[in-house]
């Protein structure tokens, strides 16, 4: 053989086949660390930390619904995304007393580090009011309560 015939071997990082293999296991190592990064910056804890202890308590929980019931409880929640008031509406029948403050719940259905509780002040006689938290998009439970009673609703921010 000649010198002009002999092929020169192309260097390493030349060859395509080179970087495909070193692409996969690389692409797998960013996968990991952008997974242990998102699992470490978001809030998705248990819902409830102390699910025996509620457990436990769900007969107080229960009388507390159905309260609501005997006293004919009606609400209406109305506000609007960003505003900084909500207003609620409460109706009873006539054995119903209207509290002077009630506690408002808003429980994201997934994330429990976006909870918020207010507490409205009665401005009319079915009618209360007080600061309106901000809400991320989502499911959100709403807990609706005074003293002796509570009623649920839900909603979806879109």
């Amino acid at each position: 053989m000649s010198e002009s015939e002999i092929v020169k071997p192309r260097k390493w990082y030349l060859e395509p086949y080179v970087w495909l293999i070193i692409l996969l296991p690389f692409s797998a190592v960013v996968g990991g660390i952008v997974t242990v990064w998102y699992a470490v910056e978001s809030s998705d804890g248990l819902v409830v930390d102390d699910y025996y202890k509620r457990g436990l308590a769900i007969n107080k929980v229960l009388d507390r619904d159905r309260a609501a019931q005997r006293y004919g409880i009606e609400t209406t929640l109305e506000f609007r995304t960003g505003a900084p008031v909500a207003t609620l509406i409460l109706k009873g029948n006539p054995t119903f007393t209207a509290p002077e403050r009630i506690s408002v719940s808003f429980l994201h259905a997934t994330r429990s580090g976006h909870d918020r509780k207010r507490t409205l002040v009665r401005v009319a006689p079915d009618t209360y009011q007080g600061p309106m938290p901000d809400l991320i998009r989502g499911r959100w439970n709403i807990v609706i309560e005074a003293q002796d009673w509570r009623v649920l609703d839900s909603m979806t921010v879109h």
